[in-house]
């Protein structure tokens, strides 16, 4: 049995399956799912993160989280945990530059949350002298200060899609075509209370995502964030609002069709940073301006990171870093492309790098 076997008996069963069900399985079949059964990261991986270009990325985001936890008073225990931590890349840096803050990792009780058991492995390997523990839930977070990371989690999360009909929404569904091949269609024309407010910006034909997953992730942070203090960074690529059909599917670093290689290719979208705002803010915590990844890491002083960086390389070394700040903060690159949310408690102030 493939996974593509079993999506098929299921749709000939309960009928075609959401979008949703379909990355669902896809992403996270405990047997057959992509990130259930392998490494999917690096050149022989099919994508590759901002961690894994340059550790520059994972310091200043450390430094960012540590400089706000002095400022909300070095909180002493507080939980550092990141959603969907990789190979662990990422939280490592993270903790190599804030080393020298005196009190950080004392006070630091590191959380990880990650559904790949394969992961997981590689994450104890790298993180296991900081005494790590991995939730399954972030409902199951210690109830006190929490700074949160979260580097391409949310743009993983099953999503549905909706194509706007009058003053209904038709939903977009995977089923079977005549050939027995995976096809994409449309359900019948009904109201959609949840995309209420967006009757006024879009038109017949026009499609709508909404990531139903993503609240929970939101309301549980932002809830302990209000509640004892902290602060989250949420960086993906996306925009404030939602519009048009962003599924992707990579494989092998190359594009394909979402419905090619289920359980063999990533899927991802773009995140609706709008819907993370709107969760915060239902939940008590604030939320920043939205700003460009590139944007951010200039403020945090990445130009001059790799300006001492480079003191000590040359060649090829050197090239790669060059390349390396390149792709993270260049318009044309990372840039622009991802954005960078921070939730923070209500009555403070952003963490450095970012706007309310």
């Amino acid at each position: 049995m493939t996974l593509l076997h079993h999506i098929k008996a299921r749709i000939r069963t309960e009928g075609p399956l959401s979008v949703a069900d379909f990355m669902a399985e896809a992403l996270l079949h405990p047997t057959y799912g992509y990130y259930t059964t392998r490494d999917p990261l690096g050149s022989a991986g099919d994508f590759t993160t901002a961690p894994e270009i340059s550790q520059m990325f994972g310091e200043l985001i450390g430094l960012c989280l540590a400089q706000t936890w002095m400022d909300q008073g070095c909180p002493a225990p507080f939980t550092l945990a990141e959603l969907g931590p990789g190979r662990g890349t990422l939280m490592a840096d993270v903790l190599r530059a804030t080393k020298s803050v005196p009190g950080f990792h004392d006070a630091a009780q590191l959380a990880l949350l990650e559904a790949s058991p394969v992961l997981r492995q590689r994450q104890a390997e790298l993180l296991g002298q900081y005494q790590p523990v991995w939730y399954d839930s972030i409902d199951d977070l210690p109830e006190q200060p929490l700074f949160l990371i979260a580097n391409e989690f949310f743009d993983a999360l099953p999503l549905r899609q909706f194509v706007r009909d009058g003053a209904g929404w038709r939903e977009k569904s995977v089923g079977l075509n005549e050939q027995d091949d995976l096809q994409f269609g449309l359900g019948a024309a009904v109201p959609q209370s949840a995309l209420a407010h967006r009757i006024s910006d879009t038109k017949d034909g026009d499609l709508v995502e909404v990531c139903e997953a993503a609240a929970p992730f939101v309301t549980a942070s932002a809830q302990r964030i209000a509640t004892h203090g902290g602060a989250a960074l949420i960086v993906d690529y996306g925009d404030w609002r939602s519009q048009g059909d962003t599924l992707q599917a990579l494989r092998k670093h190359a594009s394909e069709s979402p419905l090619a290689n289920p359980g063999d290719a990533d899927l991802t979208t773009h995140v609706d940073f709008e819907a993370l705002a709107a969760a915060a803010k239902a939940a008590g915590a604030a939320f920043s301006r939205v700003t460009p990844q590139g944007v951010f890491l200039e403020r945090l002083g990445i130009t001059g990171r790799a300006q001492n960086l480079a003191k000590h390389l040359t060649g090829a070394d050197l090239d790669a870093l060059v390349a390396a700040h390149r792709r993270l903060t260049h318009p044309e690159e990372m840039g622009n492309l991802f954005k960078v949310l921070a939730l923070y408690p209500a009555q403070l102030t952003p963490p450095p790098g970012l706007n309310a």
